[in-house]
């Protein structure tokens, strides 16, 4: 579940429909000149970061697969009102949407998280890329040398100072110049909402429950909370609210003194004259006054969409979604902006193939699947109790073979003929890969190895002499299987095996494989930390001198086009070139969490946790 939590901006009275615009097919380019650019030293406690510009420049070659709009926060900069969504930053004036900036496009590679307005400018919490600087003409990105304190959470403008939260690193303050940590205590909290003053701040956490700062003290409060899992905060006069999965736990003068909404999902709070608002996660608005709690009178939408933002101004209130900007009004909560509807159910995308009719095939981490026409419009959605969790689609003629956490789902065409687990053969139910054979097909599971061919299904694993019960991926090449599993490489004559490699008894130098692809006459191995490595027909393993130590996504892995695609859990896409050097590339990515990859028409699809882009060749190295 996404904790989203803002806190130091306002909302302006009007807020005009959402039209979608056309804007220039440009990005923000980092541009490294030196009389743009700061590096802090890191001395006296402080933080090394770099100031950069992000300049524009045409951008060509990219076709970003639209997705719905996943709005985080808003906020009023220089007379504009600007919502952050994942995928995007909008600014409206008047009635018109006057200007986006599109992560991966316009922006960095990092989701947008949270806005706070600070030291006259607008600022942007990213995941992954740090903070964003708008000044009304420039933007400019605040980037710490440290990798971790790159991945925000939430933002906080008190007295001249802007404190950010981070996913692993705790507090860290801004103030324009300079970076630091707030209080070596918090340095290895998930932080997920801050509230109220210097002199009075709360800070909530991911599993550790709250932090209270007050007269330089720092207290834990995790005992009192029904939920150590803090969703949001919000601070009225020396009243606090801390929300949380199972209701609001009341704080006055520093402690605690009783829990409303109790039961609710306190995703979002607004205290105002009467008690408080509660924005729940699938409840709508409800409105708590004292010790009990009413839903509002809200619109069906309101109570179908998370709401992730409440905000009051010039007496209006106001409630964000993850799809839309509704108002409070006298008949009920009116909507003032909506976000288009894209062609991509969700944006955590697991898996991708390109059928031989042009159809992209999108599974979804936890959505389902997602069948989509030449002209990117859903053709079908599939979702239910096996068509979920998505780890692998394959495609051969008119078959596809979708590998799921419960089943392997088969199609031809679009239409689903057949789901197949533990009750028809398979060692078991969950799927990670799949692929075909000339026979057949096999499947890898948690448990082994599941051959289906024309005398039914039978199975090998750790009894047989497989490395390890656990296979990831799958590599055939005619009558060649390679097993990449959780304790090295086994390489099979179809369902026998050939030989077994691990640390200790080759060249591998982790024994997690990720991902196998067949490269000439060598394998290729992705592995979950050292990155990839060459197996070579002799059976000897190779390392590239220029790989970069990183994470293989499970069966992100595709030779095409003369070139080897990697995607990689933080560092992007990474192609094994023509002169055979290994590059980074984060051009046009939506994130550089990159899962998936699929090749067809001369451009390569690249699925990421943010959605979804086509690269065509020419752009790629």
């Amino acid at each position: 579940m996404p904790l989203l939590f803002r806190r130091g901006t306002i909302l302006a009275a009007a807020i005009p429909p959402i039209l979608i615009a056309s804007v220039s097919f440009t990005f923000w380019r980092a541009h490294r000149a030196m009389t743009d650019a700061a590096a802090e030293v890191a001395a006296g406690g402080r933080v090394p970061f770099a100031l950069t510009s992000l300049d524009r420049h045409a951008l060509t070659g990219v076709e970003p697969i639209a997705v719905t709009p996943s709005f985080r926060d808003i906020a009023v900069y220089d007379g504009r009102t600007f919502i952050a969504g994942a995928n995007a930053l909008s600014a409206y004036r008047g009635s018109d949407l006057s200007e986006t900036w599109r992560v991966g496009l316009e922006l960095p590679a990092g989701e947008l998280i949270a806005l706070s307005t600070f030291g006259g400018e607008l600022y942007v919490a990213t995941r992954g890329e740090g903070l964003l600087r708008y000044d009304g003409s420039r933007m400019r990105q605040v980037l710490p040398a440290k990798p971790s304190l790159r991945r925000l959470t939430a933002l906080l403008t008190v007295n001249g100072r802007l404190l950010f939260g981070t996913e692993t690193n705790g507090v860290g303050v801004y103030d324009g110049q300079t970076l630091s940590m707030l209080d070596p205590a918090l340095e290895t909290l998930h932080i997920t909402a801050l509230a109220g003053s210097s002199t009075d701040l709360w800070i909530g956490t991911l599993a550790e429950g709250l932090w209270h700062l007050h007269a330089g003290a720092l207290e834990h409060i995790e005992d009192e909370l029904s939920d150590p899992q803090i969703l949001s905060l919000a601070v009225s006069g020396e009243t606090a609210y801390a929300g949380t999965p199972l209701g609001v736990a009341v704080f006055e003068a520093g402690r605690k003194t009783r829990v409303v909404g109790d039961g609710v999902f306190a995703r979002a709070l607004l205290p105002d004259q009467y008690g408080l608002l509660i924005g729940t996660e699938d409840e709508g608005v409800v409105a708590v006054s004292k010790d009990r709690h009413r839903p509002l009178d809200t619109e069906a939408a309101l109570t179908t969409e998370p709401i992730e933002r409440l905000v009051e101004s010039g007496g209006v209130r106001y409630a964000l979604t993850t799809k839309a900007l509704y108002r409070e009004s006298a008949s009920g909560w009116e909507s003032v902006v909506s976000g288009s509807a894209g062609s991509l159910t969700d944006r955590h995308i697991s898996a991708l193939s390109v059928d031989p009719s042009g159809r992209l095939w999108a599974g979804y981490f936890d959505r389902g699947l997602d069948v989509l026409a030449s002209d990117r419009t859903i053709s079908r959605h599939f979702e239910d109790d096996h068509l979920f969790c998505i780890n692998r689609i394959v495609t051969s003629g008119e078959r596809t073979a979708v590998a799921t956490a419960n089943g392997l789902v088969l199609f031809e065409n679009t239409d689903q003929k057949q789901v197949l687990g533990r009750r028809n053969g398979l060692i078991a139910d969950h799927v990670t890969d799949v692929a075909f054979t000339s026979g057949g097909m096999i499947a890898a599971t948690p448990a082994g190895l599941s051959f289906l061919d024309s005398g039914g299904v039978h199975s090998v694993y750790v009894f047989n002499g497989l490395v390890n019960n656990h296979v990831y991926a799958l590599g055939v090449a005619g009558n060649q299987v390679l097993a990449g599993t959780l304790g090295g490489l086994s390489v099979l004559n179809y369902d026998l095996i050939h030989a077994n490699y691990t640390t200790a008894n080759s060249g591998l130098k982790h024994n997690w494989i990720t991902a196998v692809v067949r490269d000439g006459d060598d394998w290729l191995a992705g592995t979950y930390g050292v990155g990839v490595m060459r197996l070579d027909k002799s059976g000897i393993w190779h390392t590239f001198p220029d790989m970069p130590r990183c994470v293989v996504n499970p069966n992100a892995m595709l030779v095409a086009d003369g070139r080897v695609f990697v995607g990689t859990l933080d560092d992007g896409l990474l192609v094994l070139d023509h002169y055979a050097r290994w590059q980074k590339f984060s051009y046009g990515l939506p994130s550089r969490n990159v899962t998936a990859l699929a090749f067809a028409n001369n451009g390569l699809y690249v699925g990421t946790d943010n959605g979804v882009v086509r690269l065509e060749s020419q752009v790629l190295p």
